[in-house]
């Protein structure tokens, strides 16, 4: 199993200050409420409800926050939303993909459109970038789980692709398809994990230095802020050093 760069494939995040948590706690409620609707309202026989709720608490998101948006899907409020996937370049030539949750598709739209103008960046047609990611299964544990060797030994026999460990925790990739089986295994034998999740991994990273580091965090930022927008991801390769200009 390969390992890899924690500056590699940067899914950006704020820091979650609290005047940004109720943000935070409505984008989870809609994608638990999305995929209640999508399948039973019951997350041992819906996967996808699962994810999403174990999502919600990996941010200390409230159990009667989980059950209002649960219990909002039975009621028709989610027939409204949409998942839509919208696709551009950033600064030095990074591909970005911005995935959405929204009732407005109009409303969306333009405002990615617009978020990318006006921060160095152009928004392209549906598969312009997709194809330079991989879509796969993510599935994080505390450092207490286990040590490196146990957890990889544990991920190959539930028929990971990838284990990596660090200081902060193991972070273990799978098939997109797979991913239900492999956090099932992975449960029985280390317990439950820290998050679960889908991402866009690189399958080549562009480097991206100097000023355009700032611009392009920028962007992200900024579309992040939009209350649609649920995850952002990027192929830029940033170095530790232009990382640590910005945040110092």
């Amino acid at each position: 199993m390969a390992g890899h760069s924690k500056f590699k494939n940067i899914q950006f995040r704020k820091d979650r200050q609290d005047s940004l948590r109720s943000k935070v706690f409505s984008k989870l409620s809609r994608d638990i409420t999305l995929a209640a609707k999508a399948g039973l309202p019951d997350p041992a026989a819906n996967s996808r409800l699962r994810l999403a709720i174990a999502n919600a608490k990996a941010e200390s998101m409230p159990k009667d926050n989980i059950d209002r948006a649960i219990k909002k899907a039975q009621g028709g409020d989610a027939d409204t939303y949409e998942e839509i996937r919208y696709e551009g370049f950033g600064p030095g030539g990074a591909a970005l993909i911005v995935e959405v949750l929204t009732d407005n598709r109009n409303r969306a739209a333009a405002n990615v459109r617009t978020v990318f103008g006006k921060n160095g960046g152009n928004m392209g047609d549906a598969g312009s970038v997709a194809f330079m990611f991989e879509r796969l299964g993510e599935i994080i544990y505390h450092p207490a789980a286990g040590a490196e060797d146990a957890i990889l030994e544990a991920a190959i026999d539930a028929g990971a692709e990838d284990a990596q460990s660090d200081a902060e925790g193991h972070v273990i990739r799978t098939a997109f398809e797979d991913l239900g089986a492999v956090i099932e295994a992975l449960e029985a034998r280390l317990g439950p994990a820290k998050s679960t999740g889908i991402i866009w991994k690189a399958k080549t990273d562009v480097p991206v230095s100097g000023p355009e580091v700032a611009t392009l965090v920028k962007l992200i930022s900024a579309l992040e802020d939009d209350d649609d927008v649920q995850t952002v991801w990027t192929n830029a390769d940033i170095s530790e050093e232009d990382m640590a200009k910005l945040t110092g």
